[in-house]
């Protein structure tokens, strides 16, 4: 399999230092000009049993909505529950850090308070997260975009990450890591999580939530296999109108008839050789197939991890994923560049940044 779209976020791991334990980890409060709220939905989809745990009759997901809030007072949206936090680092192994470390996380994000915006105002954006990956590593990303103008749905998809929490206690595990080295499954993925996608859109459009989201301006981005399998959801869903892979290797290629909505590739500008075999070469063969607006740019100094919030939460409780960049500025670099994106393609509003190359980021390299 691609290192791109399996690796998970910390396998660089070296070591934590002994300080790093008393650190209480947080995310940088995003630079909008609204408070973010945030509140969580569970949702389930009877029409179709689990595609990964069949004698479950149908498929359940946890989705968390960030929006911009009238206030930012109030409880924080807690990061990961302990358990979840567990599951997810006990096989990194990283010598002197607490396996619940992840639960402790500050966010920026108030539970549930109140909406923020006028009928049918917001665009959304829907956010999947890397394979084996919870959604929570997007929370960065969701809580930028929310205080800039956006609502923003985050996507657990059940069954394909190390812990899932429902509402009543129970916690799904990873079943679809079982059956991940068999032949056809990418294809599967990609067909689980588009009708993921497009069942949340269907249940988001209908809820409360439809009163303030615009329905015309609806994209969609993700990390690794979550930003991979963007352009198949576009494919299947017109209501997506822009996308964004966020170092995603393609397991399931564009077809030769193409997508003409705009589209837009971010990676790692030091694993980039033009040309040649590697982890982007299916990104050279997409974006023949890529007919309306796109833009591919690399960061320097950059990982996998680098474009989620564990690049910032490594970097502060002192674990070495192997990046040359300051954390930070990555995450700043990689908010940036998708609010660019979005605001160019969801808001038709004009961004220089993505024109050309700009003296303020030297760090990125257009591609294309």
């Amino acid at each position: 399999m691609r290192t791109l779209a399996v690796a998970t976020a910390l396998t660089l791991t070296l070591s934590a230092s002994p300080a790093s334990a008393a650190t209480t980890p947080h995310l940088p409060a995003p630079t909008g000009h609204q408070p973010v709220g945030v509140t969580t939905l569970s949702l389930k989809d009877t029409s179709r049993p689990d595609p990964w745990v069949p004698t479950v009759p149908y498929r359940e997901l946890m989705v968390s909505v960030f929006y911009p809030a009238t206030s930012a007072n109030g409880p924080k949206k807690q990061y990961m529950t302990p358990l979840e936090s567990e599951r997810n680092l006990e096989r990194e192994n990283i010598p002197g850090l607490s396996l619940d470390i992840l639960s402790t996380v500050r966010t920026n994000a108030v539970v549930d308070a109140r909406p923020a915006g006028r009928w049918h105002s917001l665009p959304l954006v829907v956010l999947s997260p890397g394979w084996t990956q919870p959604r929570a590593t997007l929370t960065a990303l969701a809580e930028e975009l929310a205080s800039r103008g956006y609502a923003v749905a985050a996507i657990d998809h059940t069954y394909e990450n190390r812990a899932t929490t429902f509402p009543d206690g129970h916690v799904t595990g990873c079943a679809a890591c079982e059956v991940d080295e068999q032949p056809g499954f990418w294809e599967k993925f990609a067909q689980v999580r588009t009708k993921d996608t497009s069942f949340v859109l269907d249940e988001l459009l209908r809820s409360r939530w439809g009163a303030l989201i615009d329905p015309q301006r609806i994209g969609m981005t993700g990390h690794s296999a979550g930003g991979a399998v963007t352009t198949q959801a576009m494919l299947a869903d017109p209501r997506i109108r822009a996308g964004a892979d966020l170092d995603g290797s393609v397991h399931v290629p564009i077809p030769a008839s193409g997508l003409s909505r705009p589209f837009m590739f971010v990676g790692r500008a030091d694993d980039y050789t033009p040309g040649a075999e590697g982890p982007y070469d299916d990104w050279e063969t997409d974006w023949t197939h890529l007919t309306g607006w796109k833009r591919w740019i690399m960061v320097s100094g950059t990982v996998h991890a680098s474009f989620t919030d564990l690049g910032v939460l490594a970097g502060q409780l002192g674990v070495d994923i192997g990046d040359s960049i300051d954390p930070y500025r990555a995450l700043a670099i990689t908010r940036t560049y998708v609010s660019a994106f979005f605001d160019l393609n969801l808001r038709c509003r004009p961004q220089p940044l993505l024109a050309a190359p700009s003296p303020a980021y030297p760090e990125v390299t257009f591609i294309g």
